[in-house]
């Protein structure tokens, strides 16, 4: 198969330890702080290159603090930056993790949530097969662009993972996202709301009947539901997880696991089960990124 094409953002993370959520007025003394890549299209790319499966990462970077930050640890982790913005900051993205490990995020967009068709000359369509994009770039202003370069180009077969917004994106766009016949990737509050069904059997029959093709729907510690293009189900069960340190990232790591072993060939039931001993793995670590080491070692043969 050709290599992967990684299309989105890359974004500081700052990761807030708290007890629990603050209410008004409230006096909070976090437990620590610490500052790391992430945004979801890096989280994706970091397990395509854990599992060293060619792709192409178009991420733009902008300026500022968080923007020279992603560029200095773009070259220490030898991340070629493809895109740089020089008129626009970076965001970044405030996780406020609570004692349990559920996080919160309060998302300030820059550069890496914005899109040009421009970027991608150098970067031919053809040459490339699956294609994640993320709907935080979507409900973006320049969404409309990426939309467009997506439609322009049918030779790309569109993974799409709307996230925990893509209700609110504009209707309009996510039935041309629809159209382009994704393979869908989302958990199951995001498929009951996308859907308006009342069950996650359900919502896959929905949302595959306006795809026509593929859904993946996490379910978290009760494991993963697929609906295939072919209009068969299969269950892959959850894998127990130890401490969990928080659940930042952890979607990105399952579709990322997923991308990776489809792009090496291997067939959907097993990409997925592997992809849920990785969520498994990376809620057991602070932040969005799961170290080489840390891979279950029953995953190294897929390297």
């Amino acid at each position: 198969m050709k290599p992967a094409l990684i299309i989105g953002s890359t974004c500081v993370d700052i990761i807030i330890n708290i007890d629990h959520l603050p209410k008004t007025e409230e006096n909070l003394r976090p437990r620590s702080q610490a500052m790391a890549l992430g945004g979801c299209a890096y989280n994706v790319s970091h397990m395509m290159r854990l599992f060293h499966a060619p792709h192409t990462f178009i991420s733009p970077v902008g300026t500022g603090i968080y923007g020279n930050y992603v560029a200095e640890q773009f070259s220490k982790l030898q991340i070629p930056v493809l895109v740089r913005v020089p008129d626009m900051d970076n965001g970044c993205c405030y996780c406020l993790v609570e004692s349990g490990g559920e996080r919160t995020f309060l998302s300030l967009h820059g550069a890496e949530y914005t899109f040009q068709k421009a970027w991608m000359d150098s970067c031919p369509a053809d040459c490339h097969q699956l294609t994640y994009v993320c709907g935080l770039e979507i409900e973006e202003p320049t969404g409309e662009f990426l939309i467009e370069y997506l439609e322009e180009h049918p030779c790309l077969e569109v993974c799409y993972a709307p996230g925990p917004r893509g209700i609110k994106i504009d209707p309009v766009k996510t039935e041309r996202m629809f159209r382009l016949r994704p393979l869908l990737h989302v958990n199951e509050r995001e498929a009951l709301a996308l859907s308006g069904c009342p069950s996650y059997q359900e919502a896959a029959k929905n949302l595959h009947a306006k795809t026509q093709n593929t859904v993946i729907i996490t379910l978290g510690e009760h494991g993963c539901y697929c609906k295939e293009r072919t209009g068969g189900t299969f269950f892959a069960p959850s894998v127990p997880s130890g401490n969990v340190a928080d659940t930042i990232g952890a979607g990105d790591a399952h579709i990322g696991t997923i991308l990776a072993l489809l792009t090496k060939g291997y067939p959907l039931d097993e990409a997925v089960s592997c992809a849920n001993l990785v969520s498994a793995a990376v809620v057991e670590v602070p932040g969005a990124v799961l170290p080489a080491g840390k891979l279950p070692a029953v995953l190294c043969r897929y390297l």
